[in-house]
């Protein structure tokens, strides 16, 4: 129906097990969910005898044999905005949801400039995001310029497929919101790149 599911493990008799179980938040307010950084053994058994969980919305104190699932990671009850913010479990409500607002309201930038404090987020954000461009396949950089990257193939090549991977830059483009959008090349001739690498930076980001 288009809600946004998230992944949760089963656990099975006070077990963790790798079966991965998606979810939306009208299904898992129906389980016992211990949060995903709940100590456990190498076997994938809860070490301590109660755990904190969550059901219908409320948050209470299980014993591992009630358990049903667990989260896959810390961060994945909060948005993506709010998972940029550092320290964010030390912040106060009211202020942890402006800090999330506030990030829409971030503009390109012609210098971008990395943040000193992050939370690990920041390349899986940039890398799907799309606004960096990232090699299609391994290869060398032949030629570059300020409006272009081209890179000759060197993995195994099918007989319809090119040889070189042309990538235009976005030069001074005008967004919907009437700011501008430029990428920057950030490879030189000569570069050995493997693909996915990012070889261009976006308007949001710093050498890739």
């Amino acid at each position: 129906y288009g809600f946004i599911e998230s992944p949760y493990r089963k656990v099975v008799d006070g077990k963790v097990t790798d079966e991965v179980i998606y979810m939306s938040a009208m299904e898992e307010a129906k389980y016992t969910i211990a949060q995903a950084n709940a100590v456990l053994t190498p076997e994938g058994q809860f070490v301590n005898d109660l755990i904190s969980c969550r059901k219908a919305g409320e948050n209470l104190m299980s014993t591992p044999e009630h358990i049903e699932y667990i989260d896959v990671s810390p961060k994945q009850i909060v948005s993506v905005a709010a998972a940029l913010i550092p320290f964010l479990e030390n912040d106060d409500a009211n202020r942890a949801l402006m800090g999330s607002n506030m990030q829409r309201q971030a503009v390109p930038l012609l210098r971008s400039d990395a943040p000193l404090v992050g939370t690990g987020m920041e390349l899986p954000v940039a890398r799907d995001s799309g606004a960096a461009v990232a090699a299609r396949r391994g290869g060398v950089v032949v030629e570059v310029d300020a409006n272009r990257i081209v890179i000759r193939a060197t993995e195994e090549l099918r007989s319809d497929e090119p040889v070189v991977d042309i990538y235009k830059m976005m030069k001074f483009q005008r967004s919907n919101q009437s700011t501008c959008i430029n990428q920057r090349p950030l490879v030189k001739v000569g570069d050995v790149v493997k693909a996915s690498d990012i070889i261009a930076d976006g308007p949001s980001t710093q050498f890739g």
